[in-house]
């Protein structure tokens, strides 16, 4: 049984011996394959260490973050694009619309995100996509881009069901973390109406820890959590969870 976390920030963690213990414990719990989003210029350098050091479960995504897109953002992009050719990367992300923090970007997060599912479509590669508070917005972008070349995931997908079929329909996978898990998120009403064929698992470590942790640090060894929900939600077993979701990131990453 190996579970995939399609999204985690595991490399937030720079303490050597905390970061071994993070990632014993993912082995612990068969949680063995960690894709890791980027966010800005240096977190290349954390992902790109994390990598080295395992190899062999950990893959790079390249990528800025919507929150991260400043006046300062075309250089940005130009870097981290820079950085693509010289490294091992399976998707373009995380990438996307964030109008909870700053609704005054949005012109620019809006830009900043063709132009990184440009270069998605011109390396064959995945986007994984950040949408907070700015459905309406994301989906008018991708709908744009619609293509056969455009694919990946919705990150930390929290939205209704003709959301997710819209989401669906435009060739994403959903990514399904820790907010299954609370009470009042009512993802546990929509998930029923989709197929677990369409989902994947993710942790966004270290945040959005699952019940039992909720309001502690996350961390991708939690995913069991997340995979047990699914279990009950589906009436399948956890292996079956894991199984499918796998599949579905390799079909994904193409790894």
């Amino acid at each position: 049984m190996i579970f995939t976390d399609t999204h985690t920030h595991l490399y937030y963690e720079q303490d050597n011996d905390k970061q071994s213990q993070l990632m014993e414990r993912c082995f612990e719990n068969n949680v063995n394959r960690l894709f890791l989003p980027n966010v800005d210029v240096k977190s290349i350098a954390m992902i790109d260490d994390l990598v080295s050091k395992y190899p062999d479960n950990c893959f790079a995504m390249a990528g800025l973050h919507p929150c991260d897109v400043k006046d300062d953002y075309i250089s940005v992009l130009d870097t981290i694009k820079n950085s693509i050719p010289n490294r091992s990367v399976y998707a373009i992300g995380e990438i996307g619309i964030d109008l909870y923090w700053d609704k005054t970007t949005l012109a620019i997060q809006q830009d900043a995100f063709r132009k990184q599912i440009v270069w998605a479509k011109e390396l064959g590669l995945p986007i994984v996509i950040h949408c907070r508070e700015a459905f309406d917005e994301v989906f008018e972008v991708l709908e744009s881009e619609r293509d056969e070349k455009l694919r990946g995931i919705f990150h930390c997908f929290t939205g209704n069901v003709q959301q997710a079929r819209q989401a669906i329909d435009l060739n994403f996978y959903l990514g399904i973390g820790g907010v299954v898990t609370y009470k009042k998120a009512g993802l546990d009403l929509v998930l029923p109406e989709l197929d677990l064929n369409d989902l994947v698992l993710e942790t966004d470590s270290p945040y959005l820890a699952p019940v039992p942790f909720r309001g502690k640090p996350n961390e991708s060894s939690y995913l069991i959590y997340i995979a047990q929900k699914l279990a009950d939600i589906y009436g399948v077993s956890v292996e079956e969870v894991a199984n499918i979701t796998t599949e579905n990131s390799r079909k994904i990453f193409g790894v």
